[in-house]
């Protein structure tokens, strides 16, 4: 029987909606959108029709930039002539990709500082395409930088890195304007129109990167519900704290879990994401199989956590070329007899470089053995944006550069070198092979490969030649590839003692130490190269996006706010309407109620139910046709007593372990043999979690023992609850027990104890009793639940048993489970069970159904 809860939801658009058959390009996306692919007229789900011939998977990467380098040249049809840009991320990332699979990139023009001749934007973007299988978004020079230089670099880009708005401009974080926001939209949008011309949804795979395009996911999903979406964020995601201040935060945070699959570089960044989410969006995440997802509308937001490697054969080829050689022996030669130390940095408000300076400084102050021999050599890559901000910077790097070559310096011997001037790639390499340390300490930034780059060149470096392979390495805690370097000396920047002892560590260290040190880094860092990223990505986006065409698809929302509600064939939202209709119309009725999330709400300290749900009780146990039950986990003496006012209700105690069919009756406990002794062993385990785990502690029930972490911190209890589930299960591997894992639970039951058990006796009850059952509704939230759902559901199909023409499994919260049915919140619970308990011969007016109505229509 169709549920009309699914006509309820498509009630939000016009009511002549006409969708199309199958299409693969549509031109827009109705505000409501069914996929006729999915579901037949029967509400059976159907495959959609092959095609005669399948075209090859495509990955389509989006970048703010596309992977070229432009240079004038005045031969050039355009004026302009183009070049892959090898040390571009998305072009080094393609090994990784599957090599049948075609590949398209997707981005601006950069090096073009006045943009192209609106009448070479057709020629140049055919040449593009055909050349270098490269789409041009082409931006109006003004919008692009309002984007790029106004939103991206001096809003959003000092916040990803923890620098609120509070202080002037001139120190880099501009305060939120609305009209820049609406420019980084329209870029973002412009963006989503190259894609409409060349994505088609049901094959091509498309992978946005960075900060830049964040609002992209959303116009994606609007114009192609099932599009298959990655996201990677490149920067830091800041602590909720953080990020909460941005006006448009929830646009942001909708906007990313429109992707399929998001990836950070680290577990801080996700867990800050994860964080935002539930603090700011209510939404919780499940781990699952070593993977991370976030349920929204029905989809399932895979979070993803590898840092991007480096691209080793590009690097190797770098450090094969002659101009390397040659500019190893220079380097080799000029700094004879020195220690030299390197830093290589963006010049920017974040990379710590001042710090670096100082801690320079103090090195040479407290160890004056070092003076003369120890040279500290900084690349200063020139800065990415504009403003008064890099000026300073500049302004500081110069002013200190100078009084520490003025205290320190001699004839012949300078402490510190900076080098700011762009820097080719071998020249970069041979200062790698030929530094004895290098420095890496940004105050906050996102995974920074300069450490990476730098063992891979000490390993294969000419200058090593005949001697053993070794590096040091002084990196910030604040940095994203910190977590993957456990031999590296990791620094807290802004201790500038502890980095000028960190860099005198790394030059006195004894060499074998050095050498176990480097090689612990190569292992790693060979083995995780960028193809290696690219790949785990690849494999975990398709992953992510293999249920999309069993599902049906209701777009629903305005502007930034759309969402896709995604729901499986045969998972609908419970209609008042329709089971009041079938309540109204049967004789004998089953109702089976979980009590904690389902009756009551899971943060309620207080378990007594409220008047209205014992009103509400007795109003459905008053009716001679029905029996009630509420089947829970919690002990019979505390759900006696919260329950006492319902005399003709029946309960469920500790999983249906003890049983009684009204308040007058007695408790029947199952025919199982009363053998506790496992608790003897359990309860020690438990204890010692209880005393590592602030906030947890332990229930004791007499047929089961519960270990609680709600008030916990949730990552740290989480953990521990997976943890003490291993153990539990390790020490009663030979106990008659099972070990169960719920929502903020770790509980012990005797086996052949389970809430689908009490279904099953309950439904034997009722017919040796000639109380065929023609309707039953179960309500719960949890897993424990879905053994109830599960028996419904095998009880529908046992030919032994008689049909039961109306069966309403529901769970609580929209997310994964054997029911076929959601109610959104407790809330939603107790508004339909007060219009059942309502119920009259006559069908309820508005007084009296009219509150519980008005959720659903």
């Amino acid at each position: 029987m169709p549920s009309r809860s699914s006509a309820n939801l498509l009630d939000l658009a016009a009511a002549d909606l006409d969708f199309p058959s199958s299409p693969r390009h549509p031109s827009r996306l109705p505000r409501v959108m069914a996929d006729p692919c999915i579901l037949s007229t029967s509400g059976e789900a159907e495959s959609p029709p092959a095609s005669p011939s399948s075209p090859p998977e495509r990955r389509i990467i989006v970048s703010h930039h596309l992977p070229l380098r432009a240079i004038p040249d005045p031969a050039a049809p355009c004026g302009w002539s183009f070049s892959y840009d090898p040390d571009a991320l998305v072009l080094q990332l393609c090994s990784g990709l599957p090599a049948d699979a075609e590949v398209l990139h997707v981005g601006t023009l950069r090096g073009l500082p006045d943009g192209l001749d609106p009448a070479q934007h057709d020629a140049v973007t055919a040449h593009l395409r055909r050349e270098f299988r490269c789409v041009p978004v082409l931006l109006p020079p003004d919008l692009h930088a309002r984007f790029y230089h106004g939103f991206c670099k001096h809003y959003l880009w000092p916040l990803l890195h923890y620098l609120l708005p509070i202080i002037p401009s001139s120190l880099g974080g501009l305060r939120f304007d609305l009209s820049l926001w609406r420019s980084y939209l329209s870029a973002n949008k412009l963006f989503a129109d190259r894609l409409t011309e060349l994505l088609n949804p049901d094959d091509d795979f498309v992978w946005i990167h960075d900060y830049h395009l964040l609002a992209l996911p959303t116009f994606l999903r609007r114009r192609f519900p099932r599009v298959k979406l990655g996201f990677f964020l490149h920067s830091p995601f800041p602590t909720s704290e953080i990020f909460r201040t941005i006006p448009v935060r929830d646009d942001l945070l909708r906007a990313l879990l429109n992707a399929d699959l998001v990836g950070f570089h680290t577990f801080d960044y996700a867990r800050h994401f994860l964080s935002s989410c539930s603090r700011l969006l209510g939404l919780d995440y499940q781990s699952k199989r070593g993977y991370i997802g976030i349920g929204y509308y029905g989809r399932t937001v895979t979070i993803k956590i590898l840092a991007v490697g480096i691209d080793m054969g590009q690097l190797r080829s770098v450090m094969a070329s002659p101009e390397t050689a040659e500019q190893v022996r220079v380097l080799t030669e000029r700094y004879k007899g020195r220690t030299l130390l390197l830093g290589v940095d963006d010049v920017d408000l974040f990379k710590g470089i001042g710090l670096k300076f100082q801690a320079m400084e103090q090195l040479l102050e407290e160890h004056p053995e070092l003076q003369g021999r120890v040279v500290l050599v900084q690349i200063a890559n020139p800065a990415r944006s504009q403003g008064r901000d890099v000026q300073e910077v500049q302004d500081e790097i110069h002013s200190i550069t100078r009084r520490i070559n003025h205290r320190f310096g001699r004839p012949g011997y300078q402490p510190i070198v900076v080098i700011d001037r762009p820097v080719p790639t071998h020249e970069k390499v041979a200062f790698y092979a030929v530094s004895e340390c290098c420095v890496v300490n940004p105050v906050r930034d996102g995974m920074n490969l300069v450490p990476y780059e730098y063992t891979v060149c000490r390993q294969g470096s000419p200058a090593l030649e005949g001697s053993p392979k070794k590096s040091m390495l002084v990196v910030s805690e604040f940095i994203g590839c910190s977590p993957s370097l456990s031999g590296a000396i990791r620094v807290n920047p802004w201790n500038v003692d502890d980095v000028a002892e960190a860099m005198n560590l790394a030059i006195t260290m004894p060499e074998a130490e050095k050498q176990l040190r480097h090689d612990k880094h190569y292992k790693y860092v060979s083995s995780h190269d960028v193809a290696y990223w690219a790949r785990s990505f690849d494999q975990d986006l398709q992953r992510a996006c293999r249920d999309h065409f069993v599902r049906r698809c209701w777009g629903i929302g305005f502007g930034m706010s759309f969402r896709v509600v995604a729901l499986g064939p045969n998972f609908r939202k419970l209609s008042v309407e329709h089971i009041f209709s079938a309540y109204k119309r049967t004789n004998s009725r089953l109702i089976l109620l979980d009590y904690d999330g389902t009756m009551m709400p899971k943060t309620s300290i207080n378990k007594t139910p409220s008047s209205e749900v014992t009103s509400i009780l007795n109003g459905l146990c008053s009716d001679p046709k029905n029996v009630v039950f509420v089947v829970s986990g919690r002990g019979k003496d505390e759900l006696s007593k919260w329950l006492e006012p319902c005399g003709n209700l029946g309960i469920s105690a500790e999983h249906g372990y003890f049983t009684r069919w009204s308040r007058d009756s007695p408790w029947e406990s199952c025919m199982l043999t009363a053998n506790f002794d496992w608790k003897k062993i359990a309860e020690p385990v438990m204890g010692l979690y209880m005393e590592a785990t602030d906030g947890s502690y332990i229930e004791h029930k007499e047929t089961a023992l519960v270990w609680h972490h709600q008030d916990a911190d949730p990552d740290f209890g989480s953990c521990q609850a997976k943890e003490l589930l291993d153990h539990l299960e390790n020490v009663l591997a030979n106990e008659p027990v099972v070990v169960k894992r719920g929502q903020h639970i770790v509980e012990i039951n005797p086996q052949g104890i389970s809430k689908g058990v009490v279904v099953e006796n309950l439904l034997a009850t009722m017919l040796s009793r000639g109380r065929q059952p023609d309707f039953v509704l179960c309500i719960g939230d949890d897993r424990s639940d879905e053994d109830m759902f599960e028996s419904i559901m095998s009880s529908m199909n046992n030919p032994s048993l008689p049909a039961i023409s109306e069966v309403f499994a529901c769970t609580v919260g929209e997310k994964p489970s054997k029911a076929k049915y959601y109610l959104d919140d407790t809330a939603d619970v107790i508004k339909m069970l007060q219009c059942l308990a309502n119920a009259s011969p006559q069908p309820p007016g508005p007084s009296q159904c009219q509150v519980s109505f008005e959720g659903y229509l």
